[in-house]
């Protein structure tokens, strides 16, 4: 409004009268002093105070102002000043204008600020983090020879190398000079399925075993087949011959009727670096070692080592054991436990910069099959194997007694009495140790089936399906127990419609005597027998079914899985400290 429309007290706008006190603050109702007085504005006097001319409101009450209506045209609404409290609507209580927002609250609007981009810049930082690790990672085809990569509802089988090239600076001193990288040492790490337990088998690199043919994939991306070798140590599955990590895959399969999942090649820097990143492990020695060719020179006792003492650790072995291989391979797994305690201590797993110093330690040192060439399915496996409890861990070693070829003894061979059922043990689940407390009402439920009485072999009723045995072994299978055993009431039903894992036996609730009798002939396991119902043979008689599975050896050879290790195998758990000698 301007001068002209301010020629009354009545006529002020009563926006105009609040102004802010810097003392306190606050917005308070007071005159404007630039707006015009009337006559009665400048009589002094105390009958009336200045706050209350011109329409304001007495002190404790609230007015509404009204400025007069001039006859025969509307009265526009006030004006206010600019940065003013709006004026309280007509009839309505007046409000004491909003205090402005003070220095704290605009920090805060400030930090809230600050931290939402700091959040978004860390999000795109752990992307790049993520993309640098990826970049860091190198993988080579499996070539066919895995399971395709491990799942996470299934047990996992994961093949890790170590080989014997001498890569990066420092390392002239280890290994043989000029090697392609033979695979030196070879675990075939088993984890359950239930993640409860799981078995870490060293394999002799101078196990003498057959290697097959190996289908390979050049780095050019062509593709070859690298002729087998029968008869030769197991480390020339790999390098020899140019065979890559999937050739020594094939063999291990070959080796132990177990088809690994994925696998992971190290090579002398994977222990310095990895040791280095968790901050050394703590190992015990029995003796003191002063070891030349490992440059391993250590005092009896605990010791704490890392980096080069790591290497030389894992590489020595003439100063202990007998000085061979085997005795080498004991070392490797005493350290294998220290690196596995202290991975799952609170003090690696509660350190992130320990955390991102095994990220680009792992990621820089190990080379993995095409399966496992990303972070995020390395970090889906770490998860899977961070599951384990470290005390049913357990190392062992492939059963082998030395060549009865050799006079001078320089490799060994299967020791076929004991090293089928460690690896029964491996295909089909079963711990080493003594930790599936929490599934005993179940196991017990599934002894029960065995329990009871047994039918005559010449009332057992039976059809006999391949379910995934070799070609033929169902007729094999019918011929061994109507010649053998005198099951007469079988018949040979040819293929199954789906092939399974393990040999099953489905039976009616009224045909269990008939289904002990036949677990007896052939070696079944409880879990083997599945209660559910009969089918019609061919005269339409209730029958049971037995479907052969890729477990099948041949017709009376016994199913029976082992259920602990043989006597004598050499075992031990990664929760316990066991000092080298």
């Amino acid at each position: 409004m301007d001068a002209q429309g301010r020629g009354r007290a009545d006529d002020i706008d009563p926006a105009d009268q609040w102004v802010l006190n810097p003392n306190t603050g606050e917005y308070e109702l007071r005159l404007s002093p630039s707006a015009p007085q009337s006559s009665q504005s400048a009589v002094p006097g105390p009958r009336r105070s200045a706050t209350r001319r011109a329409g304001a409101p007495a002190r404790g009450r609230t007015a509404t102002p009204v400025a007069p209506e001039a006859p025969g045209r509307e009265v526009p609404p006030p004006r206010r000043r600019r940065g003013a409290p709006p004026e309280p609507l007509p009839g309505r209580r007046g409000r004491r204008p909003v205090k402005k927002k003070g220095k704290a609250k605009k920090v805060l609007l400030w930090t809230g600020g600050t931290m939402a981009f700091v959040l978004v810049a860390a999000a795109g930082a752990a992307y790049l983090y993520i993309e640098h690790l990826n970049g860091n990672i190198t993988s080579v085809a499996d070539d066919g020879a895995s399971t395709g990569g491990f799942q996470k509802d299934k047990a996992i089988n994961i093949l890790l190398i170590g080989t014997d090239k001498r890569t990066g600076s420092g390392n002239e001193g280890y290994g043989d000079s000029g090697s392609v990288g033979h695979a030196d040492t070879t675990i075939l790490l088993h984890v359950s399925k239930d993640r409860t337990n799981a078995t870490a088998l060293s394999i002799p690199r101078d196990l003498i075993v057959d290697i097959p043919d190996c289908p390979t994939t050049r780095e050019d991306g062509t593709k070859e087949i690298i002729k087998g070798s029968t008869g030769v140590r197991f480390n020339t599955s790999l390098g020899q011959d140019d065979r890559t990590p999937s050739c020594t895959m094939r063999t291990v399969t070959e080796l132990t009727g177990i088809t690994p999942d994925n696998f992971m090649v190290a090579d002398f820097n994977a222990v310095k670096t990895l040791t280095t990143a968790v901050g050394g492990v703590d190992v015990c020695l029995g003796k003191d070692i002063n070891d030349p060719d490992s440059h391993l020179n250590l005092k009896k006792g605990m010791q704490h080592i890392s980096g080069e003492n790591a290497l030389a650790f894992v590489r020595t072995r003439h100063a202990v054991g007998f000085g061979g291989d085997l005795s080498r391979i004991t070392l490797q797994q005493n350290f294998l436990s220290a690196l596995m305690r202290k991975l799952k201590s609170n003090d690696t797993l509660s350190s992130p910069s320990k955390m991102i110093k095994l990220a680009e330690a792992g990621t820089k040192a190990l080379t993995v099959d095409a399966q496992l060439d990303s972070i995020n399915k390395l970090k889906d496996l770490g998860l899977e194997l961070g599951k384990l409890n470290v005390k049913n861990l357990t190392f062992t070693t492939v059963p082998v007694v030395d060549n009865p070829a050799e006079k001078v003894k320089a490799t060994v061979v299967l020791n076929d009495a004991s090293a089928p059922q460690v690896f029964d043990m491996i295909k089909n689940d079963v711990s080493f140790t003594a930790v599936k407390t929490q599934k005993k009402k179940e196991a017990a439920a599934v002894a029960a089936r065995l329990k009871g009485t047994k039918a005559d072999a010449s009332e057992v009723r039976v059809r006999i399906f391949n379910g995934g045995a070799a070609a033929g072994s169902a007729q094999a299978e019918l011929e061994y127990l109507q010649n053998d055993e005198g099951v007469l009431k079988s018949e040979n039903a040819g293929n199954a419609d789906k092939e399974l894992k393990k040999t099953t036996l489905e039976y009616a609730p009224e045909q269990a005597d008939q289904a002990r009798r036949l677990a007896a002939i052939m070696g079944l396991s409880g879990s083997a027998l599945k209660p559910g119902e009969s089918v019609a043979n061919s005269q339409g008689l209730p029958t049971m079914t037995l479907t052969l599975g890729e477990d099948f050896k041949e017709a009376g050879v016994s199913l029976t899985t082992p259920t602990k290790a043989p006597e004598g195998v050499q075992q031990s758990t990664a929760d316990k400290v066991e000092c080298a000698k």
